[in-house]
């Protein structure tokens, strides 16, 4: 009897068991694992989270690093710039041995005006061009990004054209070994020409030949390439006119200029030859730049910006009138998503660079990112990889070091 009252209790309570699990209920075991897996997951995901805050600050405190630890203050040759007694208080100094075991690179000085020494930060560097926006006021040349940074002792002459000046005559010293002038400012390669950039901010037609006018001493000492019966003679210093820099006016001596027009290289895009379809390039046509304007009468636009200041959609460029071909990225390509450059976006930049090529001109993207570092590094290593001739930089020691 006892033994079938125990089998019997066993059977109730497998029935009731079945039962239990039947209507959802868990057994303490199953809730224990369940319980396990939920702690787990919580304790996973803040990990994930402190461990992703964690690289989110990293990378910010190496950017903001990067930023302050600029090589303009930590160069021994700029460190004490302008201190009383280093021989640096004129805007002029440059020792003899400032250029020593630098090498040329193909990097623009973009807006060379802010960095604490204008000109001389970039040339320590190794850019090989340098940008001054220049503005005219009370017949004079200011130097400045907005009429708000002008003041009276940076201008024109005072920050470019007489530093130059001292710079060409210390590398062209006469001696009873040299009488020359075509030392450019780079001892490790002097006949690589720096190219000056002349971006005209106020009336084109106006202050153009104001900075034809101060180029006088360049001029004079036989530094600046030029163009003669078109035929192009580089020198030391290749002047570059942008901005509002009128190209019918900068055009209108025939048998000689000494200064050059940027053209705008969003109009030079051509499809590809046979070379480039066999590297699978895309044929698609991009959307065109923005065209010359021009009123009914024919009359060429003033003021409009870079490449389109006093152009006709009948004019051509070529190295006897131009020397760079720039456009913004920006404007080239549109916003760049997700980090890198779609293939779209690449043949656009190919079809320019081919295109201004073919006319003998110079690659230059403007308007290109700086943040966050790993763009502006795709950006600059797909430009160099695609023919672009120059990089418009901001970060000087990032460039010059190759920190990309």
């Amino acid at each position: 009897m006892v033994l079938k009252a125990r089998r019997r209790q066993d059977e109730l309570d497998g029935e009731l068991k079945e039962g239990l699990l039947a209507s959802g209920c868990s057994s303490p075991r199953s809730i224990r694992k369940r319980r396990t897996f939920f702690n787990y997951c919580i304790f996973g995901g803040i990990s994930g989270l402190t461990i992703l805050l964690f690289l989110l600050l990293t990378n910010l405190t190496l950017g903001i690093a990067t930023l302050i630890w600029n090589n303009e203050f930590h160069d021994s040759a700029l460190k004490n710039w302008g201190k009383p007694g280093t021989g640096t208080e004129g805007l002029a100094w440059y020792p003899s041995d400032f250029t020593r075991d630098i090498v040329p690179i193909p990097c623009h000085s973009h807006n060379d005006y802010w960095r604490r020494v204008p000109l001389f930060s970039a040339l320590r560097a190794g850019c090989t061009g340098i940008e001054a926006d220049v503005w005219l006021f009370d017949q004079e040349l200011y130097v400045g990004h907005n009429t708000a940074s002008l003041t009276r002792n940076r201008t024109f002459q005072n920050l470019y054209i007489n530093p130059l000046v001292k710079i060409l005559e210390d590398q062209n010293k006469k001696t009873d070994f040299y009488n020359g002038t075509s030392h450019g400012v780079f001892d490790e390669d002097p006949g690589k020409a720096l190219t000056l950039l002349v971006d005209v901010k106020t009336e084109g037609a106006t202050t153009w030949p104001w900075v034809l006018a101060q180029l006088q001493p360049l001029r004079e000492r036989g530094w600046l390439t030029f163009v003669e019966n078109g035929k192009v003679h580089s020198r030391a210093v290749t002047v570059v006119g942008t901005g509002n820099t009128p190209f019918d006016v900068l055009t209108k001596n025939h048998t000689y200029r000494d200064a050059f027009f940027d053209a705008p290289l969003n109009e030079m895009w051509e499809p590809r030859d046979k070379h480039s379809a066999e590297h699978g390039e895309s044929s698609d046509v991009p959307e065109k730049g923005e065209e010359p304007k021009s009123s009914p009468s024919g009359k060429r636009p003033a003021n409009v910006g870079q490449g389109l200041s006093g152009v006709l959609p009948g004019d051509e460029f070529s190295p006897e009138n131009s020397y760079y071909a720039s456009v913004s990225l920006n404007e080239a390509v549109g916003q760049i998503w997700r980090g890198h450059l779609t293939p779209k976006q690449i043949n656009i930049i190919r079809g320019q660079i081919r295109g201004a090529h073919r006319r003998g001109l110079k690659v230059r993207y403007w308007d290109t990112p700086s943040w966050p570092i790993g763009l502006r590094n795709h950006v600059w290593e797909v430009l160099i990889r695609e023919g672009a001739d120059i990089l418009n930089v901001d970060d000087l020691r990032a460039a010059s070091r190759q920190v990309w």
